[in-house]
């Protein structure tokens, strides 16, 4: 069995280098990084008090809900689309 191409893509988020191994391109993992990157220094920003690893866990938490409203809006317009077509 052929084993998937991995890239390794060094990328800075919040001050800090982290090397991320993926199967996706180097342009996608530094859009990820980008965005996670801005958006710990929004939250950081909103709250200077606070440390990093609570910025980061405040940034996750923050991603996971948007990623779950879109899941249901996903499924809610999946919904719409299946009755339209029954």
């Amino acid at each position: 069995m052929e084993e998937e191409q991995k890239t390794r893509v060094a990328v800075d988020i919040f001050g800090q280098t982290y090397t991320i191994v993926g199967s996706e391109s180097s342009s996608h993992v530094r859009e990820v990084a980008s965005m996670v990157d801005d958006r710990m220094r929004e939250i950081s920003t909103r709250n200077p008090y606070l440390d990093s690893a609570k910025i980061a866990v405040l940034t996750a938490v923050n991603s996971v809900h948007d990623y779950l409203k879109l899941k249901e809006k996903i499924e809610q317009l999946e919904e719409e689309l299946n009755k339209l077509k029954g």
